[in-house]
């Protein structure tokens, strides 16, 4: 990852739809979803909903997949990890513990916990 990708990452999301409509992808994993749903779950055209999936796509953080006469799109985890990871990379002048705050608010909405018995 360098300046150049990040900023198409940053930018790509830098819209309210297409944040929209990455976060309704994350939430989908790994399942995702058809273009057709996005556009029925997010209220907008399905032409609309095309061209932000294609800023996206073109930003590398959405991928698609033909499944007949749909397209299937998923958010693409890893790219949006790299860019992140770029972000931080050089964290606080290269002091861990600046950035251990905000590595620790990441953290949870990932973990996973077992079911109470």
């Amino acid at each position: 990852m360098d300046n150049t990708e990040t900023i198409a990452v940053l930018a790509a999301l830098a819209q309210p739809t297409r944040l929209q409509a990455f976060r309704l992808l994350v939430e989908a994993e790994p399942e995702g979803i058809a273009a057709g749903e996005l556009a029925r779950r997010l209220d907008i055209p399905q032409n609309t909903m095309s061209a932000h999936l294609n800023t996206l796509t073109q930003a590398g953080i959405v991928t698609g997949l033909r499944q007949g006469r749909s397209i299937i799109y998923r958010a693409n985890l890893e790219r949006l990890r790299a860019a992140m990871l770029f972000l931080l990379r050089d964290c606080c002048g290269g002091n861990p513990d600046l950035c251990t705050p905000l590595i620790e608010d990441l953290a949870p909405c990932c973990e996973t916990h077992p079911t109470e018995a």
